[in-house]
């Protein structure tokens, strides 16, 4: 992808997600994430029913008078958006990949907490961190984290999602919102998921595509495994064969949902067909 076509596709995804941002999800955003703690602000003088424990001691002493201290929610917050970018991303059968559709999704979520002056943050990986990104504000900043889900080139094709999740234990200190995206067929990463679920407010975004869930009868036909970056010959009219698919796959997804629920951690589950902007606006809601 050349430069002109890459900032034509940067400015198509803006203007779709920063319109979704603005109008629809900005104060549901706002609303669903409070900030991470109380800011002192200044004292007055007490009032009927302010909350005792809130008088400052010391004030009163000098004044002869209760006083109370009065503080604010500490409204900025950090959001890292977790990608992934492994072989089984770059899948579809309608008209939308799901990296494209993931793309988007953390677009506007960027969006939103850039409407909220937020920082936000950007981790792709496969079977490793990919990329790296620092939480930071601004227009620009959100404008390069789209340019690189578009057109960053992972060097692995496999997924685990243990390693991100290890990645950003050690590097966020303070408690953050973290958005984790991805098709979620990995093995085991739950006592990583419990680890960072205690420190930051985490949400599971899985993302996929219909035809994925059972194998359709086809007999003999080639299937590309993109992870293993490898050309299969399968016999897909043996149920036997199918049966051990979908078992496997269904597998994975209620290991998703038992895993983030365990851990106290938010659900979105969308298909490439679906509205992603109605499942966001759902889940804020019910946040």
């Amino acid at each position: 992808m050349n430069t002109k076509e890459l900032l034509k596709k940067v400015r198509k995804i803006e203007i779709k997600t920063r319109r979704l941002s603005d109008h629809i999800f900005g104060g549901e955003y706002h609303s669903t994430f409070k900030g991470r703690g109380m800011t002192f602000s200044e004292v007055r003088q007490y009032q009927i029913g302010d909350d005792v424990r809130a008088i400052d001691w010391n004030v009163t002493a000098r004044y002869n008078e209760p006083f109370v201290k009065v503080f604010e929610e500490e409204r900025e917050l950090t959001m890292m958006l977790i990608v992934d970018i492994s072989g089984s991303e770059f899948y579809g059968t309608s008209s939308t990949f799901k990296n494209e559709y993931l793309t988007e999704i953390a677009a506007t979520l960027a969006f939103s907490a850039n409407q909220n002056n937020d920082k936000v943050g950007l981790i792709l990986f496969t079977d490793q961190v990919e990329l790296y990104i620092p939480p930071k504000k601004g227009k620009p900043h959100i404008l390069r984290i789209i340019r690189e889900l578009i057109e960053f080139k992972p060097t692995n094709k496999k997924t685990d999602i243990n390693a991100p999740l290890q990645f950003v234990s050690k590097i966020l200190k303070n408690r953050a919102i973290v958005f984790l995206m991805s098709d979620f067929i990995s093995e085991d990463y739950s006592n990583s998921l419990r680890i960072i679920s205690s420190k930051h407010d985490i949400t599971g975004i899985r993302v996929y595509d219909k035809s994925e869930i059972t194998i359709p009868n086809l007999g003999l036909v080639h299937l590309m495994d993109n992870e293993a970056n490898k050309m299969k010959l399968v016999y897909t009219g043996s149920k036997k064969i199918r049966k051990k698919y979908e078992n496997y796959y269904r597998n994975r997804i209620q290991l998703f949902e038992e895993n983030f629920k365990k851990a106290g951690a938010g659900i979105i589950e969308c298909s490439t067909t679906d509205s992603y902007q109605k499942k966001l606006l759902r889940y804020f809601k019910n946040r």
